[in-house]
């Protein structure tokens, strides 16, 4: 399947094809959700939403592998040194990383701005140095470089037929990092980190200290309710963008849409009981998302082919 996906993309040299090939596995052992709606867009479009994936997840394993030695200030080292060359290597158009070889390959053909690079590895930088988010508005500025520009750098893969198209992914890809917050609030307390704004928290009667005790109290599932609200917000604001990008893509972002966000249900379907358990969509609504999707891509595809892949 990789090789059909490399041939179809017109990826040819060897190194390069190894790279898309790793960034690939990636996506496939730790995104399961994600990388199943990949598996909507046409072949020649995975390869590059698989390598920006890779870049995303290698940095967020330097960050956050709860099973590494290294301190804080080790891992920033890391992390600085990694991203200097990356952004290096972005500028003049070729990379010897094994991860990194991809992602400017993709970057250069679909011409994505490398400040959105420099965003991400901000907010990653971040995970290192803030454990706490005084206002939604603090936050935000996180947000936008760990989740907004995920989306930013994916849509001219997707071809997008309205530049406000780039306005509504900034919104989906803000809805999918809140619904992972509240997913895991139980995690990010081990990372010693807390993503709920606490304004917000206080509005519900709720501290830090409360959280650490991983009880979920009816103020605590008040405060996640009011948060998953802000999920749907957003999720109903991107809806319009999905429309805007080429046919053959609608389905892949549509199911990915539904998936992700639908965290929220499972987080309600277990009482917000987020401490204990971690909410994840079921197979059987993944599947039954996936096979409805699947017809309307190949439909897509065929009436309105894939797309034009850039070439070097």
């Amino acid at each position: 399947m990789s090789a059909r996906e490399l041939d179809a993309a017109g990826i040819v040299d060897p190194a390069l094809r190894e790279s898309y090939d790793r960034c690939r596995e990636l996506n496939k052992l730790h995104g399961k959700t994600y990388y199943l709606s990949t598996l909507l867009l046409p072949p020649a479009k995975r390869p590059f939403v698989h390598a920006l994936y890779g870049l995303a997840r290698y940095a967020d394993e330097i960050v956050d592998d709860l099973d590494s030695t290294l301190t804080a200030h080790e891992r920033r080292a890391w992390l600085d040194t990694w991203a200097s060359a990356f952004m290096a290597d972005l500028d003049r158009g070729a990379s010897e990383d094994p991860i990194c070889r991809a992602v400017v390959d993709t970057a250069t053909r679909w011409r994505i701005p490398s400040e959105h690079f420099e965003a991400f590895f901000a907010s990653m930088s971040m995970d290192l140095t803030v454990a706490e988010y005084a206002t939604f508005e603090d936050l935000r500025a996180y947000v936008h470089g760990s989740a907004a520009v995920i989306g930013l750098q994916v849509v001219p893969v997707l071809e997008p037929s309205d530049p406000r198209a780039y306005e509504y992914a900034e919104a989906l890809g803000v809805a999918f990092q809140l619904a992972n917050f509240i997913r895991d609030v139980g995690e990010d307390l081990d990372r010693g980190r807390i993503y709920l704004p606490l304004d917000e928290l206080a509005l519900f009667g709720v501290s830090a200290d409360d959280l650490r005790q991983r009880v979920a109290t009816p103020a605590i599932k008040q405060a996640l309710a009011f948060q998953i609200e802000r999920v749907r917000e957003l999720e109903e604001r991107s809806r319009a963008g999905i429309a805007m990008l080429h046919p053959s893509a609608q389905p892949c972002i549509e199911a990915a849409r539904v998936l992700y966000c639908g965290i929220v249900d499972e987080v309600e379907r277990l009482d917000y009981e987020v401490f204990d358990q971690r909410a994840t969509v079921p197979l059987r609504r993944r599947l039954a998302v996936a096979g409805p999707a699947w017809l309307q891509a190949r439909r897509a595809r065929s009436r309105f082919g894939s797309g034009l892949t850039r070439l070097p």
